[in-house]
């Protein structure tokens, strides 16, 4: 009896060594992860126990910009050429450049203590003036060296009028490599934040 049973577990621990060899094969838990994440971080904060009350009138909310699909991931489009766009190696955003940037503006806009900013799903769309518009580039080109964002902003005021003006920063000579890129587009990013901060007042 005591074989027969050496015997099952022998089995046993040879079927699931086969199988863990097949499904190894078949399953991939994705790749290595990058050595470190890229983010936006705002130049300017505001201070901690900020608070401001008010009505809706009176409030702002930052809307998540729309993006093309080259922006729609968490990689940093390089444009090689006119016609080509590729990604930088290992460059890898913790979250989609979109997000990322209107989290940005929304606390560089906090930081003048000039508007109330609200932010969240169930309350942003309560607020009278609205900040949104296209994040057109945010990313490499190789042909010059140059971390680019370009941002075109829409601007829905309380009363109804609509204002829309196209915010641009760039750094040149940036090397091609994930830390340099990451650091030149903060700050383009935080260039444009600014002045999309001054333009709403």
């Amino acid at each position: 009896m005591r074989i027969s049973a050496m015997k099952k577990l022998a089995f046993a621990l040879a079927l699931s060594a086969a199988l863990s060899a097949t499904l190894s094969g078949c399953v991939s838990l994705g790749k290595k992860p990058p050595p470190s994440l890229l983010t936006l971080t705002p130049a300017a904060t505001a201070p901690a126990g900020l608070s401001a009350t008010g009505k809706p009138i009176d409030a702002l909310t930052v809307i998540d910009p729309d993006a093309p699909q080259k922006l729609d991931v968490t990689r940093v489009p390089v444009q090689v050429d006119g016609s080509t766009v590729a990604y930088l190696k290992d460059a890898v955003w913790v979250e989609k450049p979109a997000r990322l940037f209107a989290r940005l503006v929304a606390e560089t806009i906090r930081a003048k203590q000039t508007r109330m900013v609200i932010e969240g799903s169930d309350v942003r769309f309560a607020a009278a003036t609205k900040l949104s518009g296209q994040l057109v580039e945010m990313g490499y080109d190789a042909r010059t060296s140059t971390a680019l964002v370009r941002f075109d902003a829409v601007l829905q005021q309380p009363d109804g009028q609509v204002m829309t003006r196209r915010f641009e920063a760039s750094v040149p000579g940036v090397l091609a490599n994930p830390q340099a890129v990451g650091t030149a587009l903060n700050q383009a990013a935080n260039k444009v934040a600014a002045d999309v901060a001054s333009w709403i007042g």
